[in-house]
């Protein structure tokens, strides 16, 4: 991979949510932290190959990328 990915437990035990702080616009749900690991290494190049297709600005590649499991940040109620 190259560039970092954080992966969210939900209160669901068989749903997690995945983004990539260094590409912008980058996220998705997975079942498992093995197949959010799966669907990112492949939707992060299909994100990228994106951008420049529409001429948009690629991030340059983290020279140390890392993948962070945590729990879910709780949204305060509106």
């Amino acid at each position: 991979m190259n560039d970092s990915l954080v992966i969210e437990a939900t209160e669901e035990p068989d749903y997690f949510g995945f983004y990539s702080p260094d590409l912008e616009g980058f996220s998705g749900i997975g079942r498992s932290v093995e197949d959010c690991i799966y669907r990112a290494k492949r939707g992060m190049t299909e994100h990228v190959n994106l951008l420049r297709t529409r001429g948009l600005s690629v991030p340059p590649r983290n020279p140390d990328p890392k993948i962070i499991i945590q729990n879910g940040q709780k949204l305060a109620p509106v």
